[in-house]
């Protein structure tokens, strides 16, 4: 069974849900599983589209992987694009994120 670490989704309004997500699972996945608001992952997580965008704080940014040319892509059709978008379906769960805090955007609601 894999490990489980926390990360916490902060809506816009500022309600927070914090939820353990299984090592390997991408972050966008532990939002759908957990029922979080304002992650719609329209096309399951084939960055397709831009529904899970998430903001991501500069303390994390460096222990996320590099964004790759069809995420940057994709974000470039974001509604509220900012310079800590990412894609959460492209973030996978390390130990290294346990305690992860994401911020969603006000269009995601």
């Amino acid at each position: 069974m894999a490990a489980k670490h926390k990360v916490t989704y902060i809506e816009d309004d500022g309600t927070a849900h914090t939820v353990e997500v299984a090592e390997g699972w991408s972050l966008m996945e532990g939002a759908v599983k957990h029922l979080v608001p304002g992650i719609d992952a329209d096309c399951g997580g084939a960055c397709a589209c831009a529904t899970c965008q998430v903001y991501v704080a500069p303390e994390w940014q460096a222990k996320l992987p590099r964004m790759n040319d069809m995420e940057e892509t994709m974000l470039d059709f974001a509604p509220e694009r900012r310079p800590d978008s990412r894609l959460s379906c492209q973030l996978r769960m390390t130990a290294a994120l346990d305690g992860i805090v994401l911020r969603l955007p006000k269009s995601q609601h």
